[in-house]
């Protein structure tokens, strides 16, 4: 085990293993989910606006571009804490993060997005229900790390 002195030490270290995805989240939220938001933008603890649903709203179908946002380096990381910052009101933000190499469960890819190469999205690649969905993105969620109350850190 390698013990750090400083946070530019473990940034180092983790940058040489590989890449990594991060979802900035306030405290005590889910990393993947919106558990509890029960407006119609949410659908079981994912909103509609991160996927692609069919018209029944019973099966989220695969698409290149849509998906749960993580950030794959520090300086979008910072941009997207800023973003959250303001829509918190100042409540601390926690950051879940995951390395490059990490599995994934079948049916679900991290991509580049076209638009901003240092941001990534999970999507789904084949078609399942919405049971599916989330129980493979609490999966990923329980494999998450995290950096509380990152503002020390960012």
């Amino acid at each position: 085990m390698e013990q750090f002195k400083t946070l530019e030490d473990l940034r180092d270290y983790v940058k040489s293993l590989s890449s990594f995805y991060a979802r900035p989240t306030e405290v005590d939220a889910h990393p993947t989910l919106y558990v509890g938001n029960t407006n119609n933008g949410v659908i079981q603890g994912i909103r509609k606006r991160d996927y692609l649903f069919s018209s029944d709203e019973k099966w989220v179908l695969p698409h290149e571009q849509m998906g749960l946002s993580f950030s794959a380096h520090w300086q979008h990381l910072k941009r997207i804490y800023r973003l959250k910052q303001k829509v918190t009101a100042g409540k601390p933000i926690d950051v879940y993060w995951v390395l490059e190499k990490v599995d994934v469960p079948s049916g679900l890819a991290f991509v580049p997005d076209v638009k901003d190469k240092k941001h990534y999205l999970l999507i789904v690649t084949t078609r399942m229900g919405v049971d599916e969905l989330v129980r493979k993105l609490t999966w990923v969620a329980d494999r998450m790390s995290v950096i509380r109350s990152v503002k020390k850190v960012l």
